[in-house]
């Protein structure tokens, strides 16, 4: 931390100079370079806002979360949030009912105003965790609102909803990608039957947070504002490029999943400059047009599988209602 803390002040002092007088900010080559080495957290809103576009909607819709707010409120969609917000980092005290202010409040006030803005969404378990995570960088509920807008409704399409079809798709691709650039990895995958939802969904869905070390976590949240969805490619790849010789001493199914969460932890992903250095130079060539076109082989596949499924059978009667019955999403 202590090196750490030198890289910190140094590109505290370049942002500094870059953002003086400055009340937008357009992306170019520089500044998408800056934002690879780091934003300053006291940049990190203003950034996020920016590059992601939320700064331009909040400005043409003033208002508008207010209006979500003061509208006509779904039952269900309170209950299901209510469910779920003493689940919301529970270990942070800012999020405890004892707190004051108690970012609970704040965290209902945005997930409600979300799930009536986008109603084919509406609230899916893991969006708690992502609302909140927002809401600690920024301490705005406003902007955490139009972040989660431009993350769920632009960047990362269909994770969050029903069908989750955009959150499959994008764990397939990964495994196309490790086919191509990680072979003997996914040669082992095979091997062992092992399916990439068993190992990667946490990762997906919940943007790695309480996956990675927090700093780190901040440090992808910044390219993902500003580079879009590839960039949960590159950190996933590294870890597993990184780690293969490691994943590849398994010898079945609960052993490859138990390496899955140690590459996770430990000195590489903890220091964040070094590991986000490595994103960008350890996987190779990502482009969009190489996603986009495996994006669309892999949800063709997805709904054509999907489409065969024998139609799921009645329940049976009084069986709770299925909110009561699913289980608390955990991101760890």
């Amino acid at each position: 931390m202590s090196e750490y803390l030198v890289v910190l002040t140094r590109r505290s002092i370049r942002w500094s100079k870059l953002l003086q007088g400055k009340s937008h900010i357009e992306k170019n080559v520089k500044v998408k370079r800056y934002i690879r080495k780091g934003v300053p957290n006291e940049h990190r809103t203003f950034i996020w806002m920016a590059v992601s576009g939320s700064q331009e909607k909040m400005e043409k819709n003033p208002g508008y979360y207010q209006s979500l707010l003061r509208a006509q409120h779904d039952p269900n969609l309170m209950e299901a949030i209510r469910t779920d917000l003493h689940r919301t980092f529970p270990d942070n005290v800012q999020f405890r009912k004892t707190a004051a202010p108690c970012l609970q409040k704040v965290l209902y006030n945005v997930l409600l105003a979300y799930g009536h803005h986008n109603k084919d969404v509406g609230y899916c378990q893991g969006m708690n965790f992502i609302a909140g995570y927002l809401i600690i960088i920024t301490k705005d509920e406003e902007k955490s609102f139009w972040l989660m807008d431009a993350l769920l409704g632009r960047i990362l399409p269909d994770y969050y909803t029903p069908a989750m079809l955009g959150l499959k798709t994008d764990q397939e691709v990964l495994g196309e990608l490790v086919k191509a650039k990680v072979p003997a990895v996914w040669r082992a995958m095979m091997e062992h039957n092992v399916m990439w939802t068993l190992v990667v969904s946490r990762w997906f869905i919940c943007l790695f947070i309480d996956i990675l070390p927090v700093e780190t976590v901040m440090r992808v949240w910044d390219c993902l504002f500003y580079e879009g969805s590839k960039i949960l490619f590159r950190v996933a790849l590294t870890l597993i490029h990184h780690n293969q010789a490691f994943i590849l001493q398994a010898r079945n199914l609960p052993d490859i999943c138990d390496r899955f969460k140690q590459i996770t932890k430990g000195a590489f992903v903890e220091d964040c400059h070094t590991f986000m250095e490595k994103i960008f130079k350890e996987p190779g060539s990502l482009s969009r047009a190489t996603i986009s076109k495996m994006r669309e082989a892999c949800r063709a596949q997805i709904m054509a599988e999907e489409s065969w499924r024998p139609p799921a059978p009645p329940p049976a009667p009084h069986v709770p209602p299925p909110a009561a019955l699913a289980p608390p999403l955990k991101c760890s």
